[in-house]
């Protein structure tokens, strides 16, 4: 029998026969998963951040893809689990609250700042019409994203576009192929496809190729730098930028698709 035929059986064998003992041999088999995926992520967090917490929220989110999984889709799990896992992370992260309210204060006011400017000009704005919006020099515009730019990376793509929770869905799952059954929800889920598509497209280059590389390729920031031969705190700026002005298109735009 062929590996991908035995995994199928294991998954009939659980979900079909409530077998508990290939659930354990599931959840042993894809855990190295967690420890990836944390790896991956502490890359672009402060040290401040144990990793062992991401761990534990990491086999949470793990548990929940393995309950959650529709193996009759023909989908690899692999790929939907590691989404599950980081969003568990990151959601775990945000319910310990670490960041500082000043950062967070920080963080809205640069959002605003782009959302508003790109409402009114109608395009991507440069760093010194932010600035000047803000009344600082681009300098200490550059250092007010890099202080945030651990909150631009955990609000970034894994926050949930939809207010409903039954539909609850993140920005990155609209990148990845995950077919919904719920024909409504289908056409919402691309009608926001297309729509963040547009959006990245009007990215500045630099910007744009980060936001690729990071969301489309997954590759770490470090991984990023070297290939745009950058330094990794100048990628997580245009990470950081990308976002903010990624969130205030989405919120300008996304109430037209409802």
């Amino acid at each position: 029998m062929a590996p991908d035929e035995e995994i199928v059986v294991k998954w009939k064998k659980w979900r079909e026969d409530g077998n508990e003992q290939i659930e354990e041999e599931l959840l042993k088999q894809y855990l190295p998963l967690v420890n990836y995926v944390a790896n991956r992520l502490s890359v672009s967090l402060p040290s401040m951040v144990d990793r062992d917490d991401l761990i534990s929220y990491g086999r949470m989110g793990l548990m929940d893809a393995l309950q959650k999984f529709d193996y009759k889709r023909g989908l690899k799990f692999e790929t939907y689990a590691m989404w599950r896992i980081k969003g568990a992370m990151i959601d775990g992260l945000r319910k310990a609250d670490w960041i500082p309210r000043s950062v967070r204060d920080k963080s809205k006011k640069i959002e605003e700042a782009y959302h508003n400017l790109e409402q009114e000009l109608k395009r991507s704005v440069t760093d010194r019409e932010v600035s000047e919006y803000l009344g600082m020099s681009e300098e200490d515009l550059h250092q007010v994203i890099q202080e945030t730019a651990i909150t631009s990376s955990m609000i970034s793509l894994d926050e949930p576009v939809y207010d409903e929770e039954d539909q609850k869905s993140a920005r990155h799952s609209l990148i990845v192929d995950e077919t919904a059954d719920n024909p409504e929800e289908k056409i919402e889920k691309s009608q926001l496809k297309d729509l963040l598509v547009e959006v990245i497209d009007r990215l500045p280059e630099k910007e744009r190729t980060v936001i690729s590389l990071c969301y489309y390729e997954d590759l770490s920031m470090t991984e990023i730098a070297e290939i745009m031969g950058l330094s990794t705190s100048r990628i997580s700026q245009l990470h950081s930028k990308a976002i903010y002005r990624l969130r205030g298109s989405l919120g300008r735009m996304k109430k037209y698709i409802y």
